[in-house]
């Protein structure tokens, strides 16, 4: 009985390997597909909103050295005229961000106006967060929390961008 499982067995692994042979796959070496993926998806990221949630837009060609440059960008920047329906709805007095590993805290003059839960509170957080793992490359954007502090109110957050994306 066990030479005869020993030779179904046989027979099923020849078997097998001959319609493996059959199908025309050739074995081939190494193919050289050039350098890795690079561009956009991991430079610097402005959000702004939309009617259908937030929506990333590339910093191309544009340095940014810190949390308050990406700041003041997001405050002075139109969205693109060719993404249509896009808006920022950040309105920003004085402010000083700063960040340390996946923390970033935004200090703010007056008291905050929105709810905390909007999408102009969301075009900061995943605004900054980007930044912050731009700026950090250990850092990944999804682990950033983002604390805003008005000076006049309580401190709003942490918050974290995946909190903000529909998806």
């Amino acid at each position: 009985m066990r030479d005869r499982q020993g030779i179904t067995v046989v027979v099923a692994v020849a078997a097998l390997g001959l319609a493996l042979m059959g199908c025309g796959v050739q074995p081939t070496g190494v193919i050289g597909a050039g350098e890795p993926a690079s561009g956009p998806t991991r430079g610097m990221r402005l959000y702004y909103a939309s009617a259908a949630g937030l929506r990333a837009v590339p910093l191309i060609d544009v340095e940014v050295e810190d949390l308050n440059g990406v700041l003041k960008l997001l405050g002075a920047r139109t969205p693109p005229a060719d993404q249509g329906g896009l808006t920022s709805l950040v309105h920003l007095g004085g402010y000083s961000a700063t960040g340390s590993g996946a923390r970033v805290t935004v200090r703010l003059e007056g008291l905050y106006g929105e709810s905390g839960r909007d999408q102009a509170t969301g075009q900061l957080v995943c605004t900054l967060a980007r930044a912050q793992s731009v700026l950090e490359p250990k850092v990944r954007t999804d682990d950033v929390e983002v604390t805003l502090r008005p000076s006049e109110g309580e401190a709003l957050g942490p918050y974290r961008c995946p909190e903000f994306l529909n998806g």
